[in-house]
């Protein structure tokens, strides 16, 4: 039987998976670069990674975009009938704090190197250089933006381990089915 890119009404498909996966492993990641690019001593090493940060953000705001057009045009498997009523309300608002934290991540390094006073360009992956976004550049609008992104970076760490510690609790505990479904494309016929 073959598997299929889209969902179906019990799993999801190629296109889902892929895009989860990318999106998890570079959202982690970018936590992980963003805690070390400030930490380093050395001014041409912390350049290089945060270039390399900010590349990443603008490739995971892409990539978020694109499973959010994705998700909307693909049924969304339903849950197994032993999920409780409780966790089938807080499943969607889970999902869609996700949705938004992913997006307002990026979009809020985006707005801090727009107005930082420094006026470094973003030049993804050595490519091309990123415009920035049409704002007034100030260090007041600086530091509002750099703690934005602080904060808005661990509420996302936080959303993240509680979206783990749901899956890996489907798993193990529940045994139900739910993380298999993310991992194992559909098969089915629809």
């Amino acid at each position: 039987m073959q598997t299929s890119i889209t969902n179906s009404t019990t799993r999801y498909g190629w296109g889902a998976i892929i895009l989860h996966w990318l999106i998890a492993l570079i959202f982690i990641g970018q936590f992980g670069l963003g805690f070390v690019m400030v930490r380093v001593t050395s001014q041409r090493t912390a350049f290089e990674l945060i270039q390399l940060h900010k590349s990443f953000g603008f490739l995971l705001l892409g990539l978020i975009i694109l499973r959010i057009v994705w998700r909307r045009g693909n049924t969304t498997p339903a849950l197994p009938g032993s999920v409780g009523t409780l966790e089938r309300r807080a499943a969607p608002l889970a999902h869609f704090a996700l949705y938004a934290l992913q997006l307002a991540l990026p979009l809020s390094g985006w707005a801090l190197v727009s107005v930082s006073m420094l006026e470094i360009p973003s030049l993804p992956f050595n490519l091309f250089v990123m415009p920035n976004l049409p704002l007034a550049e100030s260090d007041g609008a600086e530091s509002f933006w750099a703690a934005a992104h602080w904060y808005l970076a661990y509420a996302g760490m936080a959303l993240v381990a509680l979206h783990v510690a749901a899956a890996l609790r489907h798993h193990f505990q529940l045994r139900d089915g739910v993380l298999m479904r993310m991992i194992t494309p559909s098969s089915d016929p629809e």
